[in-house]
């Protein structure tokens, strides 16, 4: 059974029980998702979760009928007729969006009937196990002016053992959310007075993201990479040059003035890339070039499509740009692809897949280049023996490329890292490098990045563990509990001693008792907690308890050191409910 045509068939069911049990319901969208589906409604009455079961009740009647889903075409001015005899005005805008000569169609299934391109079941009857999950306030098209609609999402499986499978999921998920997490353990916010879309890293996250961006640097240095710093704005010819003024104008934020000329603060690195490559003349001896930046750009997006951490306004890529001659393309791209793995089994991801998107039908470039570019790619993900897919005809405009997705410690799958050819930039900006022939070639250029953003990237890693890093990423490694004031001294003093090992320790020097302060550190993530007492203050041991193997007895600190050492430098991960 196709899961989006059963997802949205659903959806469909859905609205018709809503359009059943309420009155003056006005109908905007209900597409499948990667998670279920949901569908926009406007109507006086206000959703809350003691609906929901009413609604489900009113849904399987609409598939005990069940009602085949008929598949209508019909002209502009019959869809006209029919959505404003009903008053379906949100209808009566999608449909204007229909470009003229394009079919339009209709769902029927009983009495309802929607706007629709499908796909579909063939009847409400195929539907074996959904299950409505939750309502929330969605602004029409995204836009913050637009009336506020009522989003009631859901989801729908091919059997009851997997929708109960899913729904497991689901909760364990809502447990690692990371905006949940991140105001339980302080680790960032998104401050309305500052503006949405916009954030703050408080001291532990910020501590997370020093550790990444080190590593990361760490192993870009021994990748062949060189650093770039580049500016936050830039002329408005320039965006013209690369197309983003022509192409991307609607996510870029208004013009600034200055000197009487437009600047735009950039939602891309690129451009600053090659004016840097084009600040003097290139050989084929300097190639391969391998720049990396870590670029905070802004870009906006619509108000009703901000999700914490993971759709932002203002983020930092990890950015990294590769020209090379088309001799060295395949073993650039290769060892792109093996850097990416690397970096995230370092993080702690072992299940990781592949897409390989090509040309489109309206695509720029030789076609020679696309089928070298395509090649190189498709012998990358062989040698490194990833599982992949072809997403044929998926591909930008400007070149294929390589999407990985990771799965994350309950299963799910995300898109973060991307090697995509560009052929299309080096001949807006005329880059050249001169070959051995003694003439000017248009180099190869690749946009590539590993983690993302590191916004997108913190919170998966956030949802992966449960906030619950591995002792290498954590902000607090180890808190000292002294039992009583007259252990305070000693407390301080081990916990310089492991500071001077480079590894990060507070000291509860609160007047509770030492279960409370254990209980605390076990909530708050700390990897290990140690106890002193009189016995271990007089004997210079330390009483070790671990987050997650419990009491580790007691031991010297030499002992205790070099078990931090060793877990630091072989990265261990943990992905274990916390």
């Amino acid at each position: 059974m196709d899961l989006e045509s059963l997802r949205h068939s659903t959806a469909h069911v859905m609205a018709a029980a809503v359009c059943r049990l309420f009155e003056n319901v006005k109908l905007d969208i209900g597409p499948s998702t990667d998670s279920g589906f949901y569908y926009d409604f406007d109507l006086p009455h206000r959703f809350t979760p003691e609906d929901f079961a009413r609604i489900e009740e009113e849904m399987q009647r609409l598939i005990a009928e069940n009602h085949p889903f008929e598949r209508v075409a019909v002209t502009r001015a019959e869809a006209r007729e029919l959505f404003g005899k009903s008053g379906q005005t949100f209808k009566l805008e999608r449909l204007a969006d229909i470009p003229d000569g394009a079919e339009i169609t209709l769902y029927r299934s009983g009495s309802f009937v929607d706007l629709c391109r499908g796909p579909h079941l063939a009847s409400t009857g195929q539907i074996p196990a959904f299950k409505l999950l939750s309502v929330a306030g969605s602004y029409y098209r995204g836009i913050e002016t637009n009336p506020m609609l009522q989003r009631l999402y859901g989801t729908a499986a091919a059997s009851q053992k997997e929708l109960d499978a899913f729904l497991r999921q689901l909760d364990e998920a809502k447990q690692r959310d990371h905006r949940r997490l991140g105001k339980e353990l302080d680790l960032f916010s998104i401050q309305e007075s500052v503006g949405p879309g916009l954030v703050h890293w408080h001291p532990k996250a910020g501590t997370v993201r020093y550790l990444i961006e080190d590593f990361w640097r760490q192993e870009h240095l021994r990748g062949g990479y060189e650093f770039l710093y580049t500016p936050h704005i830039g002329r408005a010819r320039l965006w013209e040059t690369s197309g983003h003024l022509d192409f991307y104008r609607e996510s870029m934020y208004a013009p600034m003035d200055i000197d009487g000329e437009d600047y735009f603060v950039k939602p891309m690195n690129c451009p600053f890339h090659i004016q840097i490559y084009k600040s003097r003349k290139r050989s084929y001896r300097d190639l391969p070039l391998r720049w990396a930046e870590l670029g905070t750009v802004y870009r906006y997006e619509k108000a009703g499509v901000l999700h914490g951490l993971l759709r932002v306004r203002g983020f930092t890529q990890d950015d990294a740009h590769i020209f090379c001659t088309p001799e060295q393309i395949e073993s650039e791209v290769r060892e792109a692809v093996t850097f990416a793995l690397a970096m995230w089994r370092a993080f702690g991801f072992e299940h990781i897949s592949a897409y390989l998107s090509t040309r489109p039908a309206k695509a720029v470039g030789e076609q020679a280049r696309w089928d070298q570019a395509r090649e190189s790619l498709k012998k990358a993900l062989e040698a490194c023996s990833i599982p992949y897919g072809i997403d044929e005809g998926g591909g930008a405009f400007y070149g294929p490329k390589i999407d990985l997705k990771i799965q994350d410690a309950i299963g799910r799958e995300w898109q973060m890292s991307t090697i995509q050819f560009d052929f299309n930039i080096p001949e807006r900006f005329d880059m050249t490098y001169t070959a051995q022939d003694g003439q000017p070639h248009r180099p190869y250029m690749v946009h590539r990045a590993l983690l993302g953003s590191l916004e997108r990237f913190f919170g998966v890693l956030v949802e992966h563990y449960g906030g619950a890093f591995p002792l290498w990423l954590a902000p607090e490694q180890v808190r000292v509990l002294p039992l009583t004031e007259k252990q305070m001294d000693r407390a301080h003093e081990v916990a310089r001693e492991l500071r001077e090992q480079a590894f990060r320790v507070t000291v509860d020097t609160r007047s509770e008792k030492v279960g409370a302060k254990i209980r605390d550190a076990q909530v708050e993530r700390v990897p290990y907690m140690v106890v002193l007492g009189p016995k271990e203050a007089e004997s210079g041991s330390l009483s070790v308890r671990c987050r997650l193997a419990g009491n580790l007895g007691a031991m010297p600190i030499d002992a205790f050191v070099s078990r931090l050492l060793q877990e630091v430098a072989s990265k261990e991960t943990r992905t274990k409910r916390t």
